[in-house]
């Protein structure tokens, strides 16, 4: 089969590769049909992640059909139109138990971490993929349900409901800010209104992206590059600052953006993967009762939003703003690699 493999850092190729088999009882092959590129894969391919060995297939998200299922799979069966989530759950150990699937202490890739696609195991940027503890990390996609929606929930919609909205304790009447709209802050934006945000502030440096956010259910945007920008989004608190402050950037400026707009008693959700440092300003912070919050995705939500998908209740689409075909997936990375310049969100790649 076909995959993109991980070279080494900056490497990468469209090659062919040995086609993936069962390893455990638990374990399903899927043909994947759909898949598409993270924030995360860049950060890989720079070499940032040193658990990512060459030769590793990369990608956690994707869309596809089981072509076979290992003897203890239950809830599953060959033909199935499936999502694959980016955390797989052996669904019975104690964190899983919890809900805590990021933790998952299934020794498949390495007991406590639930993200191994891409990073321990080999991914879903192929023609098809292995996946562990099948009946707990797949879930079966109903009809009406587009691949482009699937993919959405595979990490992006989850990663902003969970760590930006739920981890930010959105509550109903709440000012909730979200900086950054790219897919995580879209995702953060389109599912606040579940939890009864009255107003939610789109912070960014591009226009086209702020755009975009007002068709995710953004009711107020703001150019971060402005000198003012700070005054915008109080002003629109009648001074007090935002009850929520969610940060899907990952860099440092906007962690602390984040602290410098939230109302005492507030709190801060950071949904951005930071690469470097960050100077948390306790001095300042600590006088004003401010929760900070963060979190690798659990996906204990992706039933629950998928329902909310085929219901059409969640725009997932709107986040798929490129698409290639499987021959064109290094044409796809840098496409998504020059976002600011092409205006890509998430691009999807189909078979």
């Amino acid at each position: 089969m076909k995959a993109l493999v991980y070279g080494g850092p900056g490497l990468k190729s469209w090659t062919d590769v040995p086609d993936p088999t069962l390893h455990n009882p638990t374990d399903a092959i899927v043909r994947v049909e759909t898949t598409t590129i993270c924030g995360t894969d860049l950060h890989l391919l720079k070499g940032d992640v040193p658990a990512v060995t060459v030769g590793r297939i990369l990608g956690h998200e994707g869309v596809g059909t089981i072509t076979e299922v290992g003897s203890a799979v239950s809830n599953l069966k060959v033909g199935d139109r499936v999502i694959i989530s980016c955390i797989k759950s052996c669904g019975h150990c104690s964190n899983c138990s919890n809900g805590l699937y990021s933790h998952c202490l299934g020794d498949e890739g390495a007991s406590g971490i639930g993200w191994v696609f891409g990073h321990l195991i080999d991914g879903t940027q192929a023609e098809f993929v292995r996946v562990p503890y099948a009946d707990n990390s797949l879930h079966k996609l109903p009809e009406g349900v587009s691949d482009d929606q699937g993919a959405m929930l595979s990490d992006i919609l989850p990663t902003g409901f969970e760590i930006g909205v739920q981890y930010g304790r959105v509550k109903p009447g709440d000012v909730v800010a979200v900086i950054g709209a790219g897919p995580v802050g879209l995702a953060a934006i389109a599912t606040a209104g579940l939890y009864g945000a009255a107003s939610i502030i789109a912070i960014d440096l591009d226009e086209n992206r702020l755009e975009r956010a007002c068709s995710c259910g953004a009711t107020d945007t703001v150019v971060s590059g402005a000198a003012d920008w700070k005054e915008q989004v109080l002003a629109l608190t009648d001074g007090a600052g935002v009850d929520v402050a969610i940060e899907a950037v990952g860099i440092p400026q906007t962690f602390t953006m984040a602290t410098e707009i939230v109302r005492p008693g507030g709190n801060v959700a950071n949904g951005g993967v930071h690469g470097k440092p960050v100077d948390l300003h306790l001095e300042n912070l600590w006088i004003q009762n401010i929760n900070i919050s963060m979190g690798l995705v659990n996906a204990n939500t992706t039933k629950m939003l998928l329902r909310l998908v085929a219901s059409k209740k969640l725009p997932a689409e709107k986040l798929a703003t490129h698409h290639f075909n499987f021959d064109q997936f290094l044409e796809a990375y840098d496409t998504f690699s020059r976002a600011a310049e092409t205006k890509a969100l998430k691009v999807v790649i189909t078979r």
